[in-house]
């Protein structure tokens, strides 16, 4: 597997490129429980296939890399991304999970995307194990997709280069507080504990999409009355969380604060901090997020040192 360190790429994997769809990879056809009651009997599918398949469901959608990473965090050996790539593939013929790819004008997308089946909801479920896929979740937008796998980046990079780093939730539910209606922060949450004191970081990630600036406006105004009106026990946090939004890259962070001043969607209660998909790439996750600070009736850009994410 390629390590963080070695990656040279100028843009992020999970930026929107024009144009871009999602192309089906996986498999046509039928595929019978008793078959992979047959595989599962003779060991063709064993105990990793299940690790990965509880993965698959736990972060809805996965690229292989990120599979491999997590095996490895949980102390699951798998000898190489080619042997797992190899078990990846057994999964999609038997219609566990299945696979798509992005293709844009600028050709096919460098990796795959996998995600659940239904025998891989069979499964899950005979395991009395918790799986609310459904066949239309598969049908999600590519930027909803690539939100997915930046959160998932983030979160992978905290688990593994912070000391700090405590537990995580991949969808956290956030309620606004005055429609009442619950939504979910796109990126996930961390929760960082260092001499018993705990904080959580709260991501949102965000993608040049159609429209998204109109997006980014309605979700900062379900934060802003989140923040406003937030007392302990709030969407289970027992004090308020640190908001970190990540953008596709340098440039799109200072695009992102501009519609959020413009529009008047700043959050009094927090200092705003933001993020990129690369800087997760980084060593150190220390110095990888920046604020904006008013200078002279002028906003300046400011690194965040933070030695908690050492």
């Amino acid at each position: 597997m390629v390590e963080d360190s070695e990656i040279k790429a100028e843009v992020s994997p999970f930026a929107i490129r024009e144009g871009e769809i999602k192309t089906f990879d996986g498999k046509d056809g039928y595929v019978s429980m008793n078959q992979i009651i047959h595989k599962i009997n003779i060991g063709h599918i064993n105990d990793i296939h299940f690790a990965i398949l509880d993965l698959v469901n736990e972060f809805e959608f996965m690229t292989s890399r990120q599979i491999f990473q997590m095996l490895k965090i949980k102390g699951i050996e798998i000898q190489s991304q080619d042997k797992l790539n190899n078990k990846l593939e057994q999964l999609v013929k038997s219609k566990i999970l299945t696979r798509y790819y992005f293709t844009s004008e600028e050709g096919k997308g460098i990796y795959r995307i996998y995600c659940l089946e239904k025998m891989g909801k069979y499964l899950l479920n005979s395991k009395e194990e918790d799986c609310k896929w459904q066949p239309s979740d598969n049908t999600k937008p590519v930027a909803m997709i690539k939100k997915r796998l930046a959160g998932n980046q983030i979160l992978i990079a905290y688990l593994r280069k912070v000391k700090a780093f405590d537990e995580f939730v991949v969808k956290p539910a956030i309620t606004d507080k005055v429609s009442g209606k619950i939504f979910k922060a796109s990126g996930g949450a961390i929760k960082l504990t260092k001499n018993k004191k705990s904080i959580w970081f709260l991501f949102e990630v965000v993608r040049r999409e159609s429209d998204w600036q109109k997006k980014l406006v309605e979700r900062m105004r379900q934060y802003k009355e989140f923040y406003e009106n937030f007392v302990p026990g709030d969407s289970n946090f027992q004090s308020m969380p640190q908001l970190i939004l990540d953008c596709e890259d340098e440039k799109h962070i200072v695009e992102t604060f501009k519609e959020i001043v413009k529009n008047q969607v700043e959050i009094p209660q927090i200092k705003l901090l933001f993020t990129t998909d690369l800087r997760q790439n980084k060593p150190t996750l220390s110095d990888t997020l920046v604020s904006f600070k008013l200078v002279d009736s002028k906003y300046k850009i400011e690194n965040e040192e933070l030695k908690l994410l050492d």
